[in-house]
C-alpha cells in the first residue's frame, strides 16, 4: 500500500482577508438595508420611485463600512470593540446619507436610515471579527 498524505482536505471556501470578507458581507447586507426603506418610509412616493438608487447606495455604503470594519477587526483582539466599531461606522455612514438627503431638500429620515445601517454594521462587525483569515503554514 502507498503512503497517504495527512494533509488537510482543501477548503471549500477560498482564503479571504477580513477587509474583503467585510466588504462582501456589507455589500450583500446593504441590499436588505436599502429595501427596508419601502417599509420604514410608509407610502412616500419618492421612496418607491427611487428604490433602485436607494438599494445601490446602501450596497455601496455596506461595501465601505465592511472594508473599514474588516480593517479594524484585523487590528483588535476584542469582539466587543469590533461590534461597537461596526455599529458606530454603520450609524455614521447612514447619518451622512441622511444629511445628504436633507441637503438635497428631501425629508429627513434619520432613524429610518440610521437604524438599519447601524444593525448592518453590528452584524458585519461580529461576523468579520469571528472570520478566521487563512495564514500561510509555517514550513
Amino acid at each position: 500500500m502507498g503512503s497517504k498524505s495527512l494533509e488537510a482536505p482543501p477548503s471549500i471556501h477560498p482564503p479571504m482577508k477580513k477587509p474583503i470578507f467585510g466588504m462582501l458581507l456589507g455589500g450583500v447586507l446593504g441590499i436588505p438595508d436599502g429595501l427596508s426603506a419601502l417599509v420604514s418610509a410608509g407610502d412616500d412616493p419618492n421612496i418607491r420611485a427611487g428604490i433602485v438608487g436607494i438599494v445601490i447606495g446602501s450596497t455601496v455604503k455596506g461595501l465601505i463600512a465592511g472594508a473599514l470594519i474588516g480593517w479594524f477587526a484585523r487590528k483588535t483582539n476584542s469582539l466587543a470593540l469590533g461590534i461597537l466599531f461596526g455599529g458606530a461606522i454603520g450609524a455614521l455612514l447612514a447619518f451622512g446619507v441622511s444629511m445628504m438627503q436633507v441637503a438635497a431638500g428631501q425629508p429627513a429620515y434619520y432613524w429610518e436610515i440610521m437604524t438599519p445601517g447601524a444593525l448592518v454594521g453590528i452584524i458585519v462587525g461580529y461576523a468579520t471579527f469571528m472570520h478566521r483569515e487563512s495564514r500561510p503554514a509555517a514550513a
